[in-house]
């Protein structure tokens, strides 16, 4: 006798502006949600992770560090000395969010992080190849590293003056130039046996062992298998997307495509991932059952934010693209004659649209954010620029530049710079979460 054939459930449809509510709600960028500012405290901050999952770290200050923007837009003008303990960990205290290699570095939640353990038993096999061939070759480099960390965190610069203090550094690829004594380091961690403490005011990592930092629930959890870690790590980056293609969900992580595939098939058996077309994709695509879809009216109204080139609604530049018709590139590598919009370009989100996109620096001595070029984008109205030159204002009083200055470069410059210079919502002085005294730290400090 033959099984009955189980009843196929006819695919949902979504338009293009229903996985637009889906994918804001997601990250929590709606502009309805609630956000704390000044008050922001620890537990907002490990909310925060647990709902995007990931936060990219990057050494790119030109603005402000790659991590502070994106806690801006979700929890808006935040005091950054909050989130630099929120991250940091402090005698018994442990942090609230843990580094380490999600997409990119990235400080991640406790139920990531434990998840991310298969790939920290993984390192021989996917580490990166100076790291892997440092610890064939020297394995007893990595066992003098993780005995230097005994007495408490060291950054990989004090680490290298401790076990190889006559090592002279080579110049000729600045920032990749590593030592065996760094590369013995960066093997440690990237296979779980020592863990980030956080961050200097430089920007090096501070070094030490994971049972003095990690949450418990990393440290008692079992090494997962890739099978076991993808089905957490797709689950995580589903919501996080609210409705994803396949790609969408193994580049959150950067997983294996075989291992996404069963993940998503696992998912979808257990009524976790739903089966959804979107309006315009072209490809298939999954909703999580726990995201439910927002009114239209939630995209409508509230101000806008401006979001790091790191931002992870912004980073995986085909998803931005196929969600928001927005078509962007990051520039810092390209030479200056050959850019199109600017060195370190921010897009800006108002009312469920990225709208225009500014090149921004902060040019702390002078008290100044510049916005070296603005570029708008199909569609662009005055309530956009006027709501554009508002928050160009905030996060420049946020990071201790009060002033706001726009170059005339870009078909967006001259428009922005009349409501930069005409609107009273555009004074940094109106902005009660402004806090130009906790603003993030100026300076480059190397990558850690």
């Amino acid at each position: 006798m033959t099984a009955p054939e189980r009843p196929v459930r006819p695919v949902r449809r979504l338009r293009r502006d229903q996985a637009v509510r889906l994918a804001l709600a997601g990250q929590g960028l709606l502009p309805t949600s609630p956000r704390p500012g000044p008050t922001t405290d620890r537990g907002h901050v490990r909310r925060l992770v647990q709902r995007t999952g990931a936060v990219q770290v990057d050494s790119v200050n030109v603005v402000a560090r790659a991590h502070l923007l994106p806690v801006r837009a979700r929890l808006g003008g935040y005091r950054p000395p909050v989130l630099d303990d929120a991250l940091s960990a402090a005698g018994r205290r442990r942090p609230v969010a843990w580094e380490y290699w999600g997409h990119e570095a990235s400080y991640v939640s406790a139920e990531v992080l434990a998840a991310l353990r298969w790939r920290m038993r993984a390192a021989e096999e996917r580490a990166w190849g100076g790291m892997k061939e440092v610890s064939r070759r020297r394995p007893e480099l990595l066992d003098a590293v993780v005995d230097a960390l005994g007495d408490g965190p060291l950054t990989a610069r004090q680490l290298q003056l401790l076990l190889e203090p006559g090592h002279r550094r080579r110049t000729e690829h600045w920032g990749w130039n590593w030592s065996d004594v760094k590369r013995a380091v960066e093997m440690a961690f990237w296979s779980g046996r020592v863990a980030s403490a956080g961050r200097t005011a430089q920007f090096e990592r501070r070094y030490d062992l994971p049972e003095r930092v990690w949450p418990e629930e990393a440290l008692r959890t079992p090494w997962p298998n890739l099978p076991d870690a993808a089905r957490v790590l797709v689950d995580r980056a589903a919501r996080a997307h609210g409705v994803a293609a396949l790609d969408d969900l193994r580049d959150y992580f950067r997983l294996p495509p075989e291992a996404t595939r069963a993940a998503v098939a696992d998912l979808v058996e257990a009524g976790v991932l739903e089966p959804v077309e979107v309006e315009g994709w072209g490809v298939p695509a999954w909703r999580h059952s726990e995201v439910p879809l927002p009114r239209a009216t939630s995209v409508a109204d509230g101000p806008g934010w401006l979001l790091a080139p790191f931002d992870p609604l912004v980073w995986h530049r085909p998803r931005l693209e196929r969600l928001l018709g927005f078509r962007y590139r990051l520039e810092i590598y390209v030479p200056a004659p050959r850019r199109v919009h600017g060195y370190y370009v921010l897009p800006f989100l108002h009312r469920g649209r990225l709208v225009a996109r500014v090149d921004l620096k902060a040019d702390r001595a002078r008290g100044v954010l510049r916005v070296r070029s603005s570029w708008g984008e199909p569609g662009t109205d005055g309530d956009d620029v006027r709501a554009l030159a508002a928050e160009c204002a905030a996060l420049g009083a946020w990071l201790g530049c009060p002033s706001v200055e726009v170059d005339d470069i870009g078909d967006l410059s001259r428009p922005l710079a009349r409501a930069v210079a005409a609107d009273p919502a555009a004074d940094p002085a109106a902005d009660p979460a402004a806090d130009p005294a906790g603003g993030p730290p100026g300076g480059d400090g190397p990558p850690g």
